[in-house]
């Protein structure tokens, strides 16, 4: 099948369709299909196989490492090996922006009715990736199981995050709610916005209150209705909890949407807001998201910056993988109506 002009395959079970990109493995849907919410981000511009870009012919989506993953993006996509942007020397090797699995291709195969499974090879970073998604009968929650493996005989520091972008009409200025187990969060450590932004740099707080650049704290479970916004906050999931979470709801469209998961897994969740903020192409000021990204690492940064940080909060700001090992996580979306 397709899914906006891209090779795809979907699970449906009456209830909830679920499609994954086999270009970038992006599961572009997660769509409630008794009103047809899809609360995941599409972008505004049209995207292409990953496999397919070529900075000279498609520079619409941009200059730099972060073009090939911008001309494929969709939804929620893996970071992994990394969280951030490649070193200088990362990036004349080849590797992009979030690394390599967000732009390679997947094999998809179909296991049953009710189960997908998605493998990619990273070549440049000597590693293998698996997913397994399940949407049993009767259900309005997606189950993913996934696999990362070292195929090389060192062990590895490792950036892991899975992000999740919301997008409108789901993102609703101002309106749309967000649930967090956060504790302890940080402002981004530079100027996230450009200059156009409300959050004060690098300042440490308690969720939900950011503390700004003038004016009362910004109270991050409400959606920005301000013109144009945009930042970057880490927050510390529940150290008191074992699993950790995030729900986001629209009352208009009366849809509650969420993801849970282990919070030994990734104790970390980054929200990333664009809100027509960035006038560069492919954005051209005029996208709106919502990025719900949860993770090992608190900040997107490079590997080294990773590696150099160490922790924050006390807490760990990557993962180790051993020599020809391999990880396995865990974690749920589902969708549902609430009114």
């Amino acid at each position: 099948m397709t899914f906006h002009g891209r090779r795809a395959e979907s699970l449906e079970n009456g209830l909830v369709r679920v499609t994954v990109l086999a270009g970038g493995g992006h599961l572009a849907e997660i769509t409630l299909l008794e009103n047809g919410v899809n609360p995941l981000w599409i972008p505004p511009w049209p995207t292409i196989e990953p496999r397919d870009f070529d900075p000279q012919r498609h520079a619409q989506y941009g200059t730099g490492p972060e073009g090939r993953l911008l001309a494929g993006i969709m939804g929620h996509n893996l970071c992994f090996d990394f969280f951030g942007s490649p070193s200088e020397q990362e990036a004349a090797a080849g590797l992009t922006v979030h690394g390599e699995a967000s732009v390679v291709d997947w094999e998809i195969r179909r296991e049953s009715q009710e189960e997908l499974r998605a493998t990619a090879s990273l070549p440049l970073a000597g590693m293998r990736v698996e997913r397994r998604l399940r949407l049993a009968a009767g259900v309005q929650e997606v189950a993913i199981t996934e696999t990362a493996e070292n195929l090389t005989a060192v062990d590895r520091p490792v950036g892991w995050t899975q992000h999740v972008t919301l997008g409108p009409p789901f993102v609703a200025p101002g309106r749309t709610a967000l649930e967090v187990t956060a504790t302890r969060s940080k402002t981004f450590e530079a100027d996230f916005a450009e200059g156009k932004g409300r959050m004060r740099v690098g300042a440490e707080f308690d969720w939900p209150w950011c503390p700004a650049t003038e004016g009362d704290p910004i109270d991050l479970r409400v959606a920005s209705g301000a013109a144009v916004s945009a930042g970057y906050t880490a927050h510390l999931m529940d150290p008191a909890r074992e699993e950790a979470s995030f729900t986001a709801y629209n009352p208009e469209l009366a849809v509650e949407f969420g993801y849970r998961w282990r919070r030994a897994d990734f104790p970390w969740l980054g929200i990333w807001e664009e809100n027509h903020a960035r006038e560069h192409p492919p954005w051209n000021g005029r996208t709106v998201t919502r990025g719900m990204e949860f993770g090992v690492s608190p900040m997107p940064e490079s590997r080294r910056q990773m590696v150099r940080r160490g922790s924050l909060f006390g807490t760990p700001a990557y993962r180790w993988i051993p020599a020809r090992g391999r990880v396995t996580v865990e974690y749920r979306a589902w969708i549902r109506r609430r009114e």
